[in-house]
């Protein structure tokens, strides 16, 4: 895996309100045409809707999601990334914010790989 880091956070409905200069070079979007809009803006249609089922049920509820997505970019590529993604919290039990921290990974087989081996782990996820 390269280690670009892609970083953004979203308020609790998932809105983005930062992102760094890689995460918009990454995604072929400019910051401004990423401030304010839902983060499955870089959604790939391919990924099972199940993940980010299972990603909000784990952030929403406290606690880390660890997975590998496929993003779309702005001009219809896609790229990979290993995604930490965790709730910001004010005090004990106030979410605050959703933080992601984002490595991209650069090799399409290691990535279609990892993903695959996640799937497994994950048994509501669609495997095809």
């Amino acid at each position: 895996m390269n280690q670009v880091t892609l970083f953004s956070e979203t308020d609790t409905s998932g809105r983005i309100i930062f992102v760094n200069d890689v995460f918009c070079e990454v995604s072929g979007f400019t910051r401004n045409e990423l401030i304010g809009q839902p983060h499955n803006i870089v959604r790939h249609p391919e990924m099972p809707k199940e993940l980010f089922r299972y990603l909000w049920v784990t952030i929403a509820g406290g606690n880390i999601f660890r997975g590998v997505i496929k993003n779309k970019a702005k001009d219809g590529s896609h790229y990979w990334v290993s995604a930490i993604i965790m709730p910001w919290m004010q005090g004990e039990k106030k979410i605050e914010k959703y933080v992601s921290i984002r490595h991209l990974i650069t090799n399409e087989h290691e990535a279609q790989d990892l993903f695959l081996q996640q799937a497994k782990l994950l048994p509501s996820i669609d495997k095809s």
